[in-house]
Formats: C-alpha cells, structure tokens, sequence
C-alpha cells in the first residue's frame, strides 16, 4: 500500500527528529570557528586563553588565522561562526551588511614602527607617526609592508595618507610581503629595513636581530579589537549559541582579566576595554 502524505510526512519528522537527537547527543564534538588575525596567534594570546575557555565551556575554539580584511571575507562566506579583528570601520560596514549580528569591544593595544637601530630614516623618538613615514618615504630606506588587507595594512595606508602621499607601492625599497606580521617582521630584519607592527607580535617575535621600536606613543597608533558573531540568519549553519558563548565569556569579567594576565617578560601585551563606552 502506498504511503500517505501524512505517513511520509512523519516518517520525514522522525528520521529529522532522529538526526538532531543524534547531532546533540552527548558524544558530539563541540567546537566553533573563529576566524581572527594573525596578530592574536601570533602574539601568543589564544594558546594561553582559548584553553581558559574550553576548559569552562567544553568548547574548543578553532582559530583560522588570516588579516582582518581576509578574516572577514571567510565570515562574510559562513566558514566562521565568530570573527575577532582589529579594524573597526570595517567590523562596523561587516554588521551593517548583514554579516554579523552586533559588534563587541574586546581589547586593544597599540601599533609600533620598528626599523635598524642605525636609523638612516633618522626617525627615533619621532612622537608623529604620519611624519616618520615621510621621512622613510624621503630617505628611501627599506620599509616592509604586509600588504595583506590586514587590520595592520589598513592602519598603515591611513598613516600614510595622514602623511599626505599615497602608499608608494612599486617602489624598489617598498616591499609588500603579503604575509602575517611574523613572517613581515622576518622579512623586515633581514632586510634591516622599517615596518608598521602590533605591540603584541612585536613582543612575541624572537627573530629580532637588529630591530628596534623606534616610533611609539602617537594616539593615532591605537589599536582596538572587537568580537562579532557571524548571523545565522544569513548562515543557518554557524553555531550561534557557542559562538555567543564564547563572545559572552571574552568580555566577561573573568575572560577579560584572563586577556589582562597575559604578559610576556613582564610586560602586558592587550589591554581589555569591553565595557568602556565607545570602545
């Protein structure tokens, strides 16, 4: 005898019913995505405070590692369940196009020019970061760029236009690595030349032969981090409550004084700022 319509239909319902029993059943791998910058990884941060997570939670956190301009692009794909950048223009455009479900203030902390400690540049101490750049530009020494889209990359071609020029792409002593800032600060010592890095990695990297920071303190060096849940509106796929869970535990007082405990040597590499008014 033929089925009914109804018959299949809840067959249909039970088979569903079944799989969704068997996808929350307590043997399930619980894990989201984030996709994040190079600058968290690198520097150090998620292999000390993504365990912190896991162990409350049970959820592992897989990071895939990109510039924030490429981290945003594989969560505007759905191949993310949370994005954690440093480019706050575009975590704002991310949301208002429907990527994202509400941005987060997490953390910041401060980008740095490093460069040879001989200095032909002649920049040390240089309390005006657009003006060092011009000056680099002038003497045309080595200035490595990471070229990447990344939130660093992003942060350098605003300086650059603060310098009044445009980035001097094709320049002989202008290389762009499109790389992470690890692999643009190797690249950057065997050259002995100059480079725009985040605090965080600059204090993490240990190939710095005979590089130094020589620019710091200018306010327009600030580096701010936000947190921002990819929509499962958009993509009915991305684990919305994990991912929340996460978001929720980072800003959180114990995540943020976890993001606060991290130093190295000593000395703090991010500065948690999620409750401060217009972060």
């Amino acid at each position: 005898m033929m089925p009914t319509r109804r018959n299949f239909a809840l067959a249909l319902s039970s088979m569903l019913l079944i799989a969704g029993l068997w996808h929350a059943s307590p043997g399930e791998e619980k894990f989201i995505t984030v996709a994040s910058t190079t600058s968290t990884e690198q520097s150090g941060l998620f292999k000390y405070l993504l365990p912190k997570f896991t162990q409350k939670t049970g959820i592992e956190v897989r990071v895939v590692a990109q510039g924030t301009g490429q981290a945003l692009q594989t969560a505007s794909r759905g191949d993310a369940d949370v994005a954690l950048v440093h480019d706050t223009a575009s975590e704002k455009k991310f949301v208002e196009d429907g990527f994202g479900v509400k941005r987060y203030p997490v953390m910041y902390n401060d980008f740095i020019i490093v460069g040879p400690a001989r200095d032909p540049a002649k920049i040390k101490g240089m309390a005006d970061a657009p003006a060092a750049l011009a000056k680099i530009a002038a003497a045309q020494a080595v200035f490595v760029s990471r070229g990447d889209d990344s939130g660093t990359h992003k942060a350098e071609l605003r300086l650059w236009k603060m310098a009044g020029q445009e980035p001097p792409t094709g320049q002989p002593w202008y290389r762009e690595t499109g790389a992470g800032m690890g692999p643009t600060l190797n690249t950057t010592a065997g050259l002995a030349g100059y480079a725009l890095t985040d605090r965080g990695t600059w204090l993490a990297f240990e190939n710095k032969q005979d590089l130094t920071i020589l620019v710091e303190g200018d306010k327009r060096l600030f580096n701010q981090y936000g947190v921002i849940l990819v929509n499962p509106k958009k993509f009915p796929h991305v684990k919305a409550d994990w991912g929340q869970a996460f978001i929720d535990w980072l800003i959180s007082p114990e995540g943020q004084q976890a993001i606060a405990d991290y130093k190295i040597g000593g000395e703090q590499l991010f500065f948690p700022n999620a409750n401060e008014p217009g972060a």
